[in-house]
């Protein structure tokens, strides 16, 4: 028995439906063929449903957002692409380097540090490591149609979504209409649905913009960090350098939106960017024999999140439903989570239509949650960067009474519960965070560590701590949700999945019995061998969520 199963592992669809799909029935239409998009629809046509993929570009085609996370590794595992990414020659990343906060001088953390499992990711080439995603779902049976444009999805009169214009991208040919029986948008920041149906909501506290381009020749880090990004800030903002294979590096400055644009009217792009790398020493110091060889871009849409990200018939994933500070690097990590447990909510709804919408609601969670992580990781670290006294930095920075999360819910949204990942607390100790954060950190680890050295408590009353409940609600279980319950805590608001037993412990922890007797009463009428198994594990599940404050006396 577990205490708790994870409701973000990445589920390996191989046709599991009893039936092969009619012919006559209407596809599953996935519009866009970026990480997002490939991933779900390779899942989605796994199962056994048609599946129609439409992709504006013809790969391979030129794409920003290199840096991968280790987190990233398993999903490519289970689509089967990992060993070709691995033959493709990206280049290997054991972590990060930065120059920020106090100290000036480059300090590393790495993944090995954490993640036994997984202790390296790829800094990977887009168009390469896109089309390897992209020609997967071909292989998994994706009707994919490259060169065709999404202009819209079609909704009955009930609000369900059933069809999805088209054209051909370059004009050559007039709009068609696709049934649909289900549409999942993948369209990235262009966001199809989300402008269609206005759910876009843009975050101001990163009013930012980045200027991009390609550098061919430069240095790289130290061994053993030469495969490492580089985040240097500057007061201006700050600026990132990927290495590539060939001797290619992406190279980005991340300014204030404002101040970026009139820079862009001013020197335009390229040399704006140039000078952004000038104020960045060592930055400077690795490109100064390297030469541009290809952009400069510009993003000027930066962070947002869609007011929601499911309704009937329809799902957003990727950077179509939310798109964050790529601080941390985390967005082909975010495009692939979000498509796998799409995947799940989409086969759900299909194969159980009672439980489409709660299934939904606890994708939207979970996507939530896992961008809020990232959210307040970079809006904490920015806030921590006291050392550079400029309007960008001010701008960004957390005062202690901000109303839009208590200091004690920034840490716990940005590290409790997120042990495998443990670079949080590396990267906000080299900064300065604000006063209540670190009393809030102080306070939080003070607390576990006092509850994990005295153990649980042998005989006094437990109870479920205030705010704390079981609730029945959809559960991740292989590639699709089931029915099951969920604890909601501080640290998993959108419910963690428990298993019946351990729901059916917990029921029992009233303030009137303590943990000998709500086990003892669990193992009631339990053969000998059952009572072995059960009293260690519910012990221990016990113990875990007593140390996670989920219960207390």
């Amino acid at each position: 028995m577990t205490a708790c199963v994870s409701s973000t592992h990445s589920p390996i669809c191989r046709n599991r439906r009893s039936q092969p799909a009619p012919v006559s029935e209407p596809p599953i239409i996935v519009i866009g063929g970026g990480p997002a998009g490939s991933c779900a629809s390779a899942l989605l046509a796994r199962q056994g449903y048609p599946v129609v993929l439409l992709e504006r570009e013809r790969f391979p085609r030129p794409h920003v957002g290199e840096s991968l996370l280790p987190a990233s590794i398993p999903i490519l595992d289970d689509l089967g692409v990992l060993d070709e990414v691995k033959r493709a020659g990206f280049t290997v990343k054991l972590g990060a380097t930065m120059i920020w906060g106090a100290d000036r001088e480059p300090w590393s953390w790495h993944f090995s540090e954490t993640n036994a499992s997984n202790p390296h990711s790829y800094q990977v080439w887009r168009p390469d490591f896109d089309a390897i995603l992209l020609n997967n779902a071909r292989r998994a049976g994706v009707d994919v149609r490259e060169g065709c444009q999404a202009t819209g999805v079609v909704f009955d009169d009930a609000g369900t979504a059933v069809a999805v214009r088209c054209r051909p991208a370059d004009g050559s040919g007039s709009e068609t209409e696709l049934p649909a029986r289900y549409v999942v948008d993948a369209s990235g920041q262009g966001g199809l649905l989300s402008r269609q149906l206005g759910l876009r909501q843009w975050d101001d506290f990163f009013r930012n913009l980045a200027v991009y381009g390609y550098y061919r020749g430069g240095e790289r880090l130290p061994a053993p960090d030469d495969g490492n990004i580089l985040i240097e800030s500057q007061p201006a903002g700050w600026l990132w350098h990927i290495p590539l294979r060939d001797g290619w590096a992406s190279v980005g400055a991340v300014v204030d939106a404002e101040t970026g644009q009139q820079g862009i009217r001013e020197l335009g792009p390229q040399r704006f960017l140039e000078s952004q790398v000038a104020a960045a020493p060592r930055l400077a110091e690795m490109l100064a024999s390297a030469r541009f060889v290809s952009g400069p871009e510009v993003l000027r849409d930066w962070s947002y999140r869609c007011q929601s990200l499911h309704g009937p018939g329809y799902i957003l994933v990727g950077d179509a439903g939310c798109f964050i500070d790529p601080l941390f690097s985390s967005g082909v990590h975010l495009a692939l989570t979000s498509a796998t447990l799409a995947a799940a909510a989409v086969t759900s709804a299909l194969d159980d239509p009672s439980i489409a919408e709660p299934a939904g609601q606890v994708y939207q969670q979970l996507y939530y949650k896992e961008y809020g992580h990232f959210r307040e990781l970079a809006r904490l670290f920015y806030s921590s960067n006291r050392t550079a006294d400029s309007y960008f930095w001010e701008a960004r920075r957390l005062l202690d009474n901000d109303p839009s999360l208590t200091p004690r819910q920034s840490f716990i949204q940005a590290v409790a519960g997120q042990p495998a990942r443990g670079y949080e607390r590396v990267v906000l100790s080299h900064g300065l965070a604000p006063a209540a954060f670190g009393h809030s950190v102080a306070a939080v680890e003070s607390e576990r560590q006092r509850r994990q050295e005295c153990g649980l408590p042998a005989d006094v009353p437990l109870r479920l701590a205030d705010g704390v409940m079981l609730q029945r609600q959809p559960v991740l279980a292989d590639d699709r949700f089931v029915w099951g319950v969920g604890l909601i805590t501080d640290g998993h608001p959108e419910g963690l999945p428990c298993s019946a037993l351990v729901a059916q412990l917990l029921t029992r922890l009233n303030g009137r019995r303590t943990a000998t007797d709500a086990i003892a009463d669990l193992c009631n009428g339990m053969d000998a061998a059952t009572i072995r198994q059960i009293e260690p594990a519910a012990r221990q599940a016990l113990q875990i969520l007593y140390v996670d404050g989920a219960i207390t006396t």
